[in-house]
């Protein structure tokens, strides 16, 4: 991964959206907490479309005896899903060091019983020579870095993309794709319309400040793929309620009139584990009407995987809704 993405560390990714909103001609700005803001154009009734920067990953805990490292969770992080991972560590002063997360006996030579894979049985062996405590905070490295697992991001002939973070990097890209084509087409805007780039969403409070004057906020995130589900990775999904509950009536149903009027292929869903940007500004207090929509991501939260498809379908849905 090239541009930190972590809640709290995400200055390098701000900064880069920041320079492609500038470079398209918008003027980008930065919230206190690290968001970045942008209006697009249009007068009246203010919509708000948020994605979020930051991502999972994991923290060092702690600084083992024998030099290994301790971690806990950023976000909702699965460590059944990376046990074996490559992973990086990313110093304060700027050093990074690579490792691999394994669980404290993962030898089937060895082991004489399995190891569950939960946060306290899971450490970080770092590719140098290392095993003790001294050891390894001579290298610099400290309680409170960041752990990131390698992303190995790959886009198939057949269009399928894989990678890890995919949430939220297809929906940030789906953003900075819909600005580009507000410019480039000159799409004449049926209202005021500004996007939003948050750093906390996996921690729960990404979104809870935004315009005062915003009347409607779609969170554009990412649409589950699963068991008791409707939509796959080449859809667009719109959810009707999630672990917040029901996403407004009105603006679910706008959004698939818009759908089902321009043949955009689309999944109505409910997630009842997932919860979205949205709800922490519903729950800052702003009286506004709320939705969410996304491209479909299979294994949420694990090795995950989309495809071209389901992003074009997002675009062109965010494109009609505007426009």
């Amino acid at each position: 991964m090239s541009l930190s993405r972590w809640p709290g560390t995400t200055k390098e990714v701000v900064t880069y959206v920041h320079k492609v909103l500038t470079d398209m001609g918008y003027e980008p700005y930065y919230s206190n907490k690290g968001n970045v803001h942008v209006t697009l154009g249009g007068e009246g009734n203010p919509l708000l479309l948020a994605a979020h920067l930051d991502t999972l990953g994991a923290m060092v805990r702690s600084i083992k005896e024998n030099g290994r490292l301790r971690p806990t969770t950023l976000g909702g992080h699965q460590w059944t899903t990376c046990d074996g991972e490559n992973c990086t560590v990313h110093t304060r002063d700027g050093k990074i060091y690579t490792g691999v997360v394994l669980n404290t006996e993962p030898s089937a030579h060895v082991a004489d019983e399995k190891v569950e894979q939960k946060e306290s049985n899971m450490e970080i062996l770092l590719d140098e020579n290392v095993d003790t405590k001294e050891a390894t905070k001579a290298l610099g490295i400290q309680v409170g870095d960041i752990i990131a697992m390698d992303p190995r991001t790959t886009v198939t002939k057949s269009g399928y993309i894989k990678s890890r973070f995919l949430d939220d990097k297809l929906s940030a890209a789906i953003l900075l794709g819909l600005a580009k084509m507000v410019k480039e087409e000159n799409l004449q805007l049926n209202r005021k319309v500004s996007l939003l780039f948050t750093v906390y969403e996996e921690v729960g409070h990404g979104g809870c400040f935004i315009p005062e004057d915003t009347k409607e906020m779609l969170s554009v995130d990412m649409g589950c793929v699963g068991a008791d589900l409707d939509c796959t990775e080449r859809q667009v999904s719109i959810c009707a309620k999630d672990s917040g509950g029901p996403y407004n009536y009105d603006v679910t149903s706008a959004l698939v009139a818009a759908a089902k009027a321009n043949n955009i292929d689309f999944a109505i869903d409910v997630y009842p584990h997932y919860g979205s940007d949205v709800e922490a500004t519903l729950k800052s207090g702003y009286d506004i009407r709320h939705g969410l929509i996304g491209p479909g991501v299979y294994a949420s939260h694990n090795y995950e995987r989309s495809h071209t498809d389901g992003v074009k379908n997002t675009l062109a849905l965010l494109k009609v809704y505007i426009a």
